[in-house]
């Protein structure tokens, strides 16, 4: 774990639970794509980029979930660099607090306030600023999260964050966090038509080929849809639905994952209720959700 990988002839990444992307310009400037989960991340990367002798220019934050901004105060504070975001990942950036207000629904409870789900937050920078790096492209990469990106370089390694997950990680868990359906699924036949010589996912094994992955990453999504419009044959409120997912997948419910797959589940229900497949009413003072 936190092993420095080169996969092109200026760009490596730190192998570790949400990959690091490092691109080196000049030969001793260095920019992260994300930091790590916490502090202790933040850490073990200074050392990987003092050991080759680099200096941090910048953190470029792929998305504002706190596995991959944990180390941006730590690395802030200990080399004043700048941390560039975008848009709405800025602002959970800067106020981490939002992550578990948004994924809980309220307040949220102080089970949900931890490293996981709340980094500390950084002072940002907006990826339009004229100091962002002229040498890194942009990829747009909405859906897992509000205004998600990933980031290519010139030696063609493409940086595509949370896009999408690993096989096994699918087969496991069912499902995976996901914010907006529609601009995910989008998001993924994109990648899916992508060119590069080496695609790094956040949570799968870099490859040369991305396409299998999207398409069983696609394939996922639709079968849990379609396990949802079944469930929802009789109407059914969404603490009942919760439930039966759990139940189903053999999943264990804690706060966390209350958390997380609620979320999901919710934007499921949306893109269902939106694209016609489901219906809502409100019955005895409950919202249910009923297949067509």
């Amino acid at each position: 774990m936190y092993e420095l990988i080169k996969v092109g002839e200026q760009s490596y990444y730190i192998e570790s639970p949400a990959k690091i992307g490092v691109y080196v310009e000049n030969g001793t400037e260095a920019y992260l794509i994300d930091s790590g989960n916490d502090k202790d991340a933040g850490r073990k990367i200074r050392q990987i980029l003092e050991t080759n002798g680099w200096t941090l220019k910048a953190i470029i934050n792929t998305h504002s979930n706190a596995d991959h901004i944990g180390g941006n105060q730590y690395l802030q504070k200990q080399t004043g660099c700048k941390v560039f975001s975008r848009g709405i990942e800025a602002a959970f950036t800067q106020y981490p607090v939002l992550e578990p207000a948004f994924l809980f629904g309220g307040f949220p409870l102080k089970e949900l306030q931890h490293k996981f789900l709340m980094a500390k937050p950084s002072e940002v920078t907006e990826i339009s600023d004229a100091d962002f790096p002229k040498s890194l492209a942009v990829i747009d990469l909405p859906g897992h999260f509000f205004d998600m990106i990933g980031i290519r370089t010139p030696d063609g390694v493409a940086f595509i964050a949370d896009c999408l997950n690993s096989k096994e990680t699918l087969d496991k868990y069912k499902f995976t966090f996901i914010y907006d359906v529609e601009a995910y699924l989008h998001t993924l036949e994109q990648v899916g038509k992508m060119q590069a010589k080496m695609f790094i996912p956040a949570h799968a094994k870099p490859t040369e080929d991305i396409r299998q992955l999207v398409q069983y990453n696609i394939s996922k999504v639709y079968e849990n849809a379609e396990f949802l419009i079944d469930l929802c044959e009789k109407p059914m409120n969404f603490e009942t639905i919760l439930q039966q997912v759990f139940t189903q997948y053999n999943l264990v419910m804690n706060y966390e994952q209350y958390a997380l797959l609620g979320s999901t589940i919710k934007s499921y229900l949306s893109w269902l209720k939106n694209s016609g497949k489901l219906v809502t009413e409100i019955a005895d003072n409950m919202l249910l959700w009923k297949k067509v």
